[in-house]
């Protein structure tokens, strides 16, 4: 197994952040807070085979805020699922990585994802249809705070919580900022934890950028019996940047210019990170 240290972490965000500068759009500041979770699921929480993903038994994982792809792209690409020159190829016609997850072209990925709410949906669907086959793995979905604001994922949160799908893990990416401003200034999504609560789901709060906290929370979560179980990560967007973190305006729909990738890369302790292996030659 590939140790995942913070120098791991921290080229898996280079690498994201790469890749967007080379698509000339993109959405860092999702993409950095979301990407210690999903590289732990990855790289040491999940029970599946990269090398068969059609198999039956097997754990899933779905981001159902998918236009944070650059950041599944990225964690894929350091394991080898991807070669790592396909990064080059984000959000560009006629590549396999589109901006949003797309089963199409990148069959590992588990659900295409984008409009929101959705992926929640189907990864309860998912989790449903393993609980009716008498299959044990578990169904993994992360969403937006934003995401939350969708009407789509209280139904299927009543539904889940009905059905005590104790298979199934929603990961909040709570940053507390969305597309145009602070959560709270759209539409205030707290009491969270108690909303989830009413719902019958096990809520676990963690500190979504410390491994050992992520690794207890998702311990704790294959533990939990008759219950789905929610994991509200608190998160930083754009985290490890500081330029971007606190910052909706880095949310997305904008071009990183050479300066901004460099000061990035610098941040990360990865100064000498090569700009141009992306490049499509």
């Amino acid at each position: 197994m590939i140790s995942l240290d913070n120098k791991k972490l921290n080229t898996i965000r280079a690498s994201a952040l790469v890749s967007i500068f080379h698509a000339k759009s993109g959405h860092p500041g999702g993409v950095l807070s979301a990407i210690d979770i999903i590289a732990y699921l990855f790289f040491e929480g999940m029970d599946y085979n990269p090398n068969d993903f059609d198999k039956l038994e097997r754990d899933r994982f779905i981001l159902s805020k998918g236009h944070c792809a650059p950041a599944l792209y990225a964690v894929a690409a350091e394991l080898g699922i991807i070669n790592r020159n396909e990064l080059k190829g984000l959000r560009k016609l006629n590549h396999d990585l589109q901006g949003h997850t797309h089963r199409i072209t990148t069959p590992w990925v588990e659900a295409s994802t984008g409009s929101l709410g959705q992926g929640f949906s189907f990864a309860v669907g998912e989790a449903y249809g393993l609980k009716l086959q008498n299959v044990s793995n578990d169904v993994f979905v992360m969403l937006g705070d934003g995401e939350l604001q969708e009407g789509e994922v209280w139904e299927a949160a009543m539904f889940s919580g009905h059905y005590e799908l104790d298979n199934l893990c929603a990961i909040i990416d709570y940053n507390k900022m969305q597309s145009d401003d602070y959560n709270s200034n759209i539409v205030r999504l707290e009491p969270l934890a108690e909303k989830w609560s009413a719902f019958n789901w096990n809520v676990i709060e963690i500190d979504g950028h410390n491994m050992s906290e992520i690794k207890k929370g998702f311990e704790k979560a294959k533990l939990q019996k008759n219950a789905p179980t929610v994991i509200i990560a608190n998160t930083i967007k754009g985290k490890g940047v500081t330029y971007m973190e606190g910052s909706p305006s880095w949310h997305g729909s904008l071009e990183l210019s050479i300066e901004d990738l460099k000061e990035a890369l610098d941040q990360l302790g990865l100064p000498n990170f090569n700009i141009n292996r992306f490049i499509n030659e």
